[in-house]
């Protein structure tokens, strides 16, 4: 049941009580896991709880810091897997929805890996979890870094996917940012068409459907089934009527008239033109 803080004394604790027992992070490499616990001593916030492990193979799900004895309940998970590890780094998102007990997650990672590249990972997936939404990122998301294809993957845990279980396929390429690489700009990233309010109309479109529909159109938009026993027909897209109407086909005319019209004309130029030598 959800319950509104009532004061600024209550937010400020509610937020405290978040950082120091409601976050954990992982990581592998000792150095970065270094820089990340003195990022967090400069900016004042060190009781968010980080460890120096392996989540495939070192971590169990316990909290650790004085509670190694107990489960971490996640109920939510944000992850950027490494594109390089096993299922286009979908062996990641295994791990980690084995490891909740409900909630929803959200992956950014490799388009391929939802069209064919993890295909066992994925179908070990929807036996236990619920493919929600399938959101195509823009292709210069990671600009600079990369210029892979990525999707967001969002899922509900622990709810088998069903075969008529309907998924949210939103193409988001643009995302109303204007992204440059250029060493030297003060700005590399510009809100040139309503980036924020894009960014929340997805939101609304994974929570709500259609009718949240403002800025991307129908063409953006798209509800339909996959095969949970198939995992590669994660990334789909509106179908697109490409039958032919009387309007193309008098274009088409128009356009063939044309054509030949300035042919003859050309042509009759050139005769005039020999014929006056």
């Amino acid at each position: 049941m959800q319950r509104f803080l009532n004061s600024p004394e209550e937010l400020a604790r509610k937020e405290a009580t978040i950082r120091a027992e409601q976050l954990l992070g992982l990581e592998v490499l000792p150095s970065i896991y270094m820089l990340a616990i003195l990022n967090m001593i400069l900016m004042g916030d060190g009781s968010s709880n980080i460890l120096n492990k392996d989540s495939l193979h070192d971590f169990d799900g316990k909290y650790g810091f004085g509670k190694v004895t107990e489960k971490f309940p996640a109920s939510a998970f944000v992850l950027n897997p490494p594109y390089s590890a096993a299922g286009n780094g979908m062996i990641f998102v295994e791990k980690a929805l084995g490891m909740m007990d409900k909630g929803y997650a959200a992956i950014i990672i490799q388009g391929s890996s939802g069209s064919g590249k993890a295909t066992d990972y994925n179908r070990r997936i929807l036996e236990k979890h619920t493919l929600l939404a399938s959101i195509k990122m823009p292709t210069d998301l990671f600009i600079g870094k990369s210029n892979v294809q990525t999707y967001v993957y969002v899922f509900r845990v622990n709810e088998p996917h069903q075969a008529d279980d309907t998924v949210k396929f939103i193409d988001f390429s643009n995302d109303g940012y204007t992204r440059t690489n250029r060493k030297k700009a003060s700005v590399n990233l510009r809100d040139t068409d309503h980036a924020k309010e894009r960014y929340e109309e997805v939101v609304q479109l994974v929570r709500f459907g259609k009718s949240k529909l403002k800025y991307l159109s129908d063409k953006d938009y798209y509800e339909g089934k996959i095969d949970p026993k198939n995992g590669s027909d994660w990334n789909q897209a509106a179908p697109r009527d490409i039958k032919p109407t009387i309007a193309d086909f008098k274009k088409t005319v128009a356009d063939y008239l044309a054509w030949e019209i300035s042919t003859l004309i050309k042509e009759q130029s050139n005769r005039e033109s020999v014929l006056g030598k």
